[in-house]
């Protein structure tokens, strides 16, 4: 099973923080190689759906959404799936 990441480019998430997150890409690629895909997306409309609690930056992992999205926290989602 291919664990899919979607990491959200739009601009208030790449403002708010996932363009920090970007660079886990090295980190994951080597600790799981092709058992995880990375996808840099555009806008995944997340932060319009959530304006008044505004939880950016978002990170897709499989069909799971990770608001407030860090680093740690990607990691540890994708061990649950490991």
């Amino acid at each position: 099973m291919v664990i899919e990441i979607r990491i959200c480019m739009g601009t208030t998430c790449y403002v708010a923080g996932n363009s920090e997150i970007k660079d886990l890409e090295d980190i994951i690629k080597e600790k799981y190689g092709n058992s995880v895909k990375i996808i840099k997306s555009g806008c995944m409309g997340l932060c319009s759906t959530e304006w008044k609690e505004a939880k950016a930056p978002y990170v897709k992992i499989n069909d799971e959404v990770v608001s407030n999205a860090t680093k740690e926290k990607i990691m540890q989602s994708i061990e649950k799936y490991i």
